[in-house]
Parts: structure tokens; sequence; C-alpha cells
């Protein structure tokens, strides 16, 4: 099992130390010191107000914070937590994964989704129910500017009529590509060309607002990946290569003093059974004193013991 943390601007308040270089450098190599294998910013550019009163969060842009991160650290890996493909130009974002990607030797993982939120379509000039064509060549468009030269390709936004990106990614053929959400779509998706799948908990009131199908149980998630499995196998593909990331609540937060380290524990040992390979931690953003130590206290007493001897 692999942990990642995501930079805690996901509640308010949030600690104004969160956005200074000596807070975020802090966060990072804490992170990194403390053996999370990975670390995530979340992508919202532009949400609307009403989103983030009702309980939306800030952010950073992911690819230039990730870019801060990847100059201080030596090990960890840098998944955003998660990029919305449709809202950018896939060339612009395909030299800015691959520049990561160079400048950290290697470590850039492109944790993807397509977006729910129309508002933040609205002002990004992007349109929402096109989302998933949109989102489908975009990836097409990067896997292809990222291994070739002279690519040409005519998607229903943009078209290539031969374009040349250099630097190309250290990886190859490409950084690794997760595909977020709960969909049918996105399984087959991960099937049919992704390295991971990143379904996300969804109780049915969520699950409306974001137009995604329900997750709230370990039977739910279960059965999403039986399904995921067979899509798979249909593609001629192991499932070892495809890594599943997801969250575990057992045993409390971790930024609490009743943490159940044990129980959290046996609740890894629960998803690990079923395929999953990378869990996200959530840490607390309002005090970043708080957030530095409990990422050292998750790291001694869970990481630590849960790594293979």
């Amino acid at each position: 099992m692999k942990f990642a943390v995501t930079y805690p601007m996901v509640g308010h308040p949030w600690d104004p130390k969160l956005i200074t270089k000596q807070g975020l450098a802090a966060f990072a190599r804490t992170a990194e010191e403390s053996g999370f294998h990975g670390m995530g910013f979340t992508d919202h550019p532009c949400p609307t107000d009403r989103w983030l009163k009702a309980g939306g969060h800030d952010a950073l842009d992911p690819f230039a914070a990730l870019a801060f991160c990847a100059a201080i650290t030596d090990r960890i890996k840098l998944i955003p937590n998660i990029v919305v493909v449709p809202y950018r130009n896939p060339f612009i974002m395909a030299k800015s994964i691959a520049t990561v990607d160079v400048l950290s030797g290697g470590r850039f993982v492109f944790a993807t989704g397509a977006g729910y939120l129309k508002g933040e379509f609205k002002a990004l000039g992007v349109d929402f129910d096109n989302r998933n064509r949109i989102y489908d060549e975009a990836l097409e468009a990067m896997i292809g500017v990222w291994t070739t030269d002279d690519f040409a390709f005519e998607a229903s936004t943009f078209t290539a009529l031969g374009q040349t990106a250099n630097p190309k990614p250290v990886q190859e053929p490409h950084p690794p590509i997760w595909i977020g959400g709960n969909s049918k779509r996105a399984r087959r998706r991960v099937a049919a060309f992704g390295n991971g799948w990143t379904p996300f908990p969804a109780p049915r009131v969520l699950a409306t607002t974001a137009k995604t199908p329900p997750l709230e149980t370990l039977d739910d998630l279960s059965a999403m990946l039986d399904e995921l499995w067979t899509y798979v196998d249909e593609a001629g593909r192991d499932p070892a290569d495809i890594d599943v990331s997801y969250l575990n609540n057992e045993g409390g937060p971790p930024s609490s003093e009743d943490f159940d380290a044990e129980a959290h524990i046996a609740g890894l040992a629960e998803l690990e059974a079923l395929g999953v390979t990378w869990i996200t931690v959530n840490v607390p953003g309002h005090d970043i004193e708080h957030t530095l130590d409990t990422m050292r206290r998750y790291g001694e007493s869970v990481i630590a013991p849960a790594q293979p001897r």
C-alpha cells in the first residue's frame, strides 16, 4: 500500500501560511520525510462563489505548485487530485506535465477527471455538455504529442497539423494516467489505456450534485472493482499493472486525538484485499503546525508499520 496526501486548502478557514513559500516548503518536505509516497493539489481555477460558500474549496494551480514541490523534494510522487482535463488546451497541459516530469526526474502522475462544476466550465469557456468528448480527445492528443513528433490530430475543439513538443517526459512511454470518477465510462477508460483508477466516496446526495454514481460502502467499491477487472481482462491487460486509489475512514480522522491507528491499519487490509494500492490521506488546514504534526504522526503510526519488512 502507498500513501498520498492532498494539500489542505479544502475547508474554511485555512491557515494563510499555506500560501507562503515557507508553508508549502514545510508541507512538501514533511510529507516526504514522513514516508508519504505522493502529494497533490486540487484543480479549481475559477469556481463559482456559490459553490465555495456551499462547502467548496480554494486551490493553488496544481502544475505551478507541483513544480515548486519538485524543486525541494527528491522522492515523492507528484499527483494532482485531480486535473480537470477539459478545462485546458491539451497541448498546454502536455507541456506543463512534461516540464514537471523532466525537472522532477520522472515523478509526475497524471490523475485526471472530466469535471462536474457547470459554472466553472462556463467561466472557462468550455462546453459542459461536450466535456466527455473533449476529455477523450485531449488524452489521445496528449499521449500522441508526448510519444511522437509531427503529430497530427483532428478534434472537435482543436486541430494538430503536425506538432512536435520537446522535451518529452522522462517516463516512457508517458507519465502514468489515472482516470477519476465512479462511472462505467471511467472504468472503461482505465481498461482501455489508463494506469490507475481514482473513484471517490459519493453519498447519494453528493452523487446527484456531482452527477456521478453513488459510492458509500466497501460493497459499492467491490462491485465497481469487479466490473473494472472484467473490463481489464477483456482488454487483455494485467490488473497488477493498474493502481487503484481510494480513502480509508476507519479509525477516524488522522488529525483527531482519538485516531485509532490499529483500526485504520485493519481498514487498509480490507481495501488492499479488494485491490486498492494507494490511499489518499486528508489532513487539516486551519493550522499548519497541526497539519505537519498530523502528517508526522500518520507516518509513524500507519505508514511505517504498513510497509513490508
